[in-house]
């Protein structure tokens, strides 16, 4: 079977790269908000009854579905999980986007929440427990404490050594994961929303 090069050229042109091996793309909205003349951002504690990361701190948000872009999904499941209506949202762009090692890829968007929005949230109690305000300032003044921890591969007993013609003794290379962690009233942001969180910050801090 020959190969069109004319084509392949167009293809490759016209198609927008993704994650290579990415299984899923997820969203997250990262809800500025203003309250009492100062911003703030606003989390989530998943319900306790979700059989995945229950009790945990996330920002409104979750799987991309069809042809999505990552900010109808964000607007999306902001409706569903808090019910603020997309028209009372002003997107203000896309944040860094992290390439997981479960092969996912998560796209935070930022967008600045309309002050009365706020009176008539109502967070979904299949999903959500609680929600609460952080203020910006708090979050650029106060580093997170940071963590690391190693990643080991482990390849199955099956794993075919031999026909790669490496050792079964073979080094592996390790990764490190860090972990930043902002402890807040008794909870704690940390994991994928942390390292959202620490992105913004990030951002915020660069000069214009």
């Amino acid at each position: 079977m020959g190969i069109d090069l004319t084509a392949l050229e167009h293809t490759l042109k016209t198609r927008t790269p993704g994650l290579m091996d990415a299984r899923r793309a997820y969203a997250v909205l990262v809800p500025l908000v203003e309250k009492e003349g100062e911003l703030c951002l606003l989390y989530e504690v998943r319900a306790s009854t979700l059989r995945r990361q229950p009790g945990e701190v996330c920002f409104p948000g979750g799987l991309m579905e069809g042809s999505e872009s990552p900010e109808e999904c964000a607007l999306r499941e902001t409706w569903e999980e808090l019910a603020i209506p997309r028209e009372q949202i002003r997107l203000l762009g896309r944040l860094d986007f992290i390439a997981h090692r479960a092969n996912f890829l998560m796209q935070p968007v930022l967008g600045l929440v309309d002050s009365g929005a706020l009176d008539r949230m109502v967070p979904s109690p299949a999903e959500v427990d609680e929600v609460f305000f952080v203020p910006l300032s708090h979050l650029l003044e106060t580093a997170p404490i940071e963590y690391e921890y190693e990643l080991i591969p482990t390849p199955a007993e099956n794993f075919p050594y031999e026909v790669i013609g490496i050792p079964r003794d073979y080094k592996w290379q390790h990764g490190m994961e860090n972990v930043p962690v902002y402890p807040w009233q008794g909870r704690a942001i940390w994991g994928l929303t942390g390292r959202i969180t620490r992105n913004l910050i990030q951002i915020c801090k660069t000069p214009g």
